[in-house]
C-alpha cells in the first residue's frame, strides 16, 4: 500500500507542476503578451475600430448602423432581431431567391427609396434592397452610395460634388488590389457629412464679409 501511495505522489507532483506552468503561460503570459503586442502594432483594430464624432464614440467601422433620415447615407437592410444591426444577434433573413416574402421585402424597400427620392430614375442597386448574411455590414458599394448622393446634397443644401468627395474619401479599394470589391463605409461618410456647411450657411457668411 505504501508503494502505491509513493508512486501516486511521484506521478502527482509533475502533473501539478505542469498544470501550474501551463496555466501561467497560456492563461496569463500569452494573453498579456498578445494584448500588449496588438496595442503596439494595431491599437485601432484591437480596440474595436471605434469611430468618434468629436470626443464621443458613435460606433465602429466594423458594424453598420440603421440610418433612416434621408439626409444621411443609408446602408444595407438588416435582418437581425429585435432591431436592425443588432451585434448580439447576427443573422441573415434565410429567405431563398424564390421566396415570395423576399420579393415583397425587396419591393417595399424599392418603394421606400423612391418615396424619399422621387426624381431619381436610376436603377436601385441590389445592395440597398437585400440584407447581407450577417445583417451587420457597415459598407455598401460605390454605386449604391452614388445612387443616394443627389438626394443627400439636395436635403443638406450642399453641392453634389461635395457629397461625392466625402463618398470618395471613405471608399476602400480591393484588398491588395486583388481581393473583394470597392466599398464605402456608411458611418464614416455620415460623420463627415455632418461636417459640411450648407450652401445657405456659406452664402450668409459671404454676404456678411
Amino acid at each position: 500500500m505504501s508503494t502505491i501511495t509513493h508512486s501516486f505522489k511521484q506521478s502527482l507532483r509533475p502533473a501539478v507542476s505542469l498544470f501550474v506552468v501551463l496555466t501561467a503561460l497560456t492563461g496569463l503570459a500569452y494573453p498579456i503578451a498578445v494584448t500588449g503586442l496588438s496595442q503596439v502594432i494595431a491599437s485601432d483594430s484591437a480596440n474595436g475600430s471605434l469611430l468618434y464624432q468629436g470626443e464621443h464614440v458613435v460606433g465602429s467601422k466594423l458594424i453598420g448602423q440603421n440610418f433612416t433620415n434621408p439626409a444621411y447615407l443609408w446602408g444595407r437592410p438588416s435582418a437581425t432581431a429585435t432591431t436592425p444591426y443588432n451585434g448580439q444577434a447576427s443573422v441573415g433573413s434565410n429567405l431563398g431567391p424564390l421566396n415570395p416574402d423576399l420579393a415583397k421585402a425587396v419591393q417595399e424597400r424599392i418603394t421606400k427609396l423612391h418615396q424619399v427620392d422621387p426624381t431619381n430614375t436610376a436603377l436601385v442597386p441590389i445592395d440597398l434592397v437585400t440584407a447581407s448574411g450577417s445583417g451587420l455590414d457597415p459598407q455598401i458599394s460605390p454605386n449604391a452610395a452614388k445612387y443616394q448622393a443627389a438626394r443627400i446634397a439636395a436635403l443638406r443644401g450642399v453641392t453634389l460634388s461635395q457629397v461625392q468627395t466625402v463618398i470618395d474619401k471613405n471608399t476602400e479599394g480591393r484588398q491588395f488590389g486583388l481581393f473583394g470589391e470597392p466599398r464605402v463605409n456608411v458611418l464614416q461618410v455620415n460623420i463627415d457629412l455632418d461636417q459640411l456647411k450648407s450652401l445657405a450657411v456659406v452664402s450668409a457668411v459671404v454676404s456678411k464679409s
